[in-house]
């Protein structure tokens, strides 16, 4: 008998929930800051942005990704926002290098800013989800104080 390939890995109803949610939370996050950016400067545009996003990804994954989570609300939502304050810092400081990047190409501030926002979103998304997973809405019990 010929040895078998194991299965391929699929994504789970929870982690494909998790990239919905978190895709539609770093849309609303790239989308709100044009209008943002018509009155506030760029940087306070990214960061109004992505509180924004952030409210709208707290209540998709705690209502729709982790309902089970042992943790308290109170516990999730500190730990969601240390988690989001890392990844938010990631998203700027990504998103702020790479738009003076771009700007040495002279592609256009538009373009340039748009660019690089979604470029620190992406990282921004890494730091987050390793941290929602292992901490935010961790199923492991509660730790004693």
């Amino acid at each position: 008998m010929l040895p078998t390939a194991p299965a391929p890995r699929t994504l789970d109803l929870p982690q494909a929930r998790f990239l919905v949610a978190g895709g539609l939370a770093a849309l609303v996050n790239w989308l709100v800051r044009f209008p943002i950016e018509l009155v506030v400067p760029y940087f306070a545009a990214l960061l109004l942005a992505t509180s924004i996003g952030m409210t709208c990804g707290f209540l998709l994954y705690r209502s729709w990704v982790f309902p089970g989570s042992s943790r308290s609300i109170a516990d999730q939502v500190r730990d969601f926002i240390l988690v989001n304050l890392t990844g938010q810092a990631t998203m700027l400081g990504i998103a702020t290098i790479v738009r003076q990047l771009l700007f040495v190409v002279e592609i256009g501030p538009l373009i340039a800013g748009a660019l690089a926002h979604a470029l620190g979103i992406g990282a921004g998304a890494i730091v987050n989800y390793l941290g929602h997973r292992h901490l935010t809405f961790s199923t492991a019990p509660p730790r004693r104080r």
